[in-house]
């Protein structure tokens, strides 16, 4: 009788631990906290069509290659891909190690979009969806920024939109059922971040590419966000 009881307080413990763990990636979300060292991601690489080499690029490579062609590298500009998922088309594939977004197309395509996303230590990965979108929308640090940075500190708050709000010209907030999981898809200031490990974990694009976005996407879409250091989900 006793070890009856006993497996049945341990099968109650395990369904609560898969509960548990089923949340936990999305559940952290809403405090907008960084979420603890990850592995060390690998460094963003383009091609060089002129050396016929893949060479790496960062923060000063980046914004040289802006200033010298005012557009990013071909391989994170908005284009249309063979993409094969089982996810239904309007659903959103966020692949934060390559730096780029996918919306699902019909016919086994997807456009492809080059993004910034969360440098180390801040990125996050789980399945949430389009809650509620916004042009030009007011930016409003969380209090955790708050805290550790100046420049947000006197936007407590909120910054009106405009051309120097960094949420750029559209925001898709993130929900997780019901609530925000102060996670946002949104434009930037600074287009040459595209490619880039940058964010406080925010998925950011350049303002072209967001509004293109903003334009196609449905409220409630589903959004999956694979997690950085790792490959595509099975079947993607």
């Amino acid at each position: 009788m006793t070890g009856t009881s006993d497996d049945t307080k341990l099968e109650r413990g395990n369904r609560a631990a898969k509960k548990k763990g089923r949340r936990i990636g999305i559940g952290l979300l809403a405090a907008a906290l960084c979420l603890g060292p990850l592995a060390a991601l690998a460094q963003t690489q383009i091609y060089d069509a002129r050396t016929k080499k893949w060479v790496n690029y960062d923060k000063k490579k980046a914004r040289q290659y802006y200033a010298r062609n005012n557009q990013l590298p071909e391989a994170f500009r908005r284009q249309v891909v063979p993409f094969r998922t089982a996810e239904k088309p309007g659903t959103i594939i966020i692949d934060g190690n390559q730096h780029f977004l996918y919306l699902v197309q019909p016919g086994g395509q997807a456009i492809r979009y080059g993004i910034g996303v969360g440098r180390e230590g801040f990125g996050w990965a789980g399945i949430v969806r389009v809650g509620r979108t916004a042009e030009w929308p007011t930016w409003t640090p969380p209090a955790e920024m708050v805290a550790r940075d100046a420049n947000a500190a006197k936007w407590a708050a909120g910054m009106p939109g405009g051309p120097d709000n960094p949420l750029g010209a559209r925001a898709l907030y993130l929900y997780e059922g019901d609530q925000d999981t102060i996670y946002r898809i949104h434009g930037t200031v600074e287009p040459w971040t595209i490619g880039l490990d940058v964010s406080s974990g925010c998925i950011r694009m350049n303002n072209d590419d967001v509004v293109d976005l903003h334009s196609r996407i449905e409220i409630g879409a589903k959004v999956i966000v694979l997690m950085q250091g790792a490959a595509l989900y099975k079947g993607v």
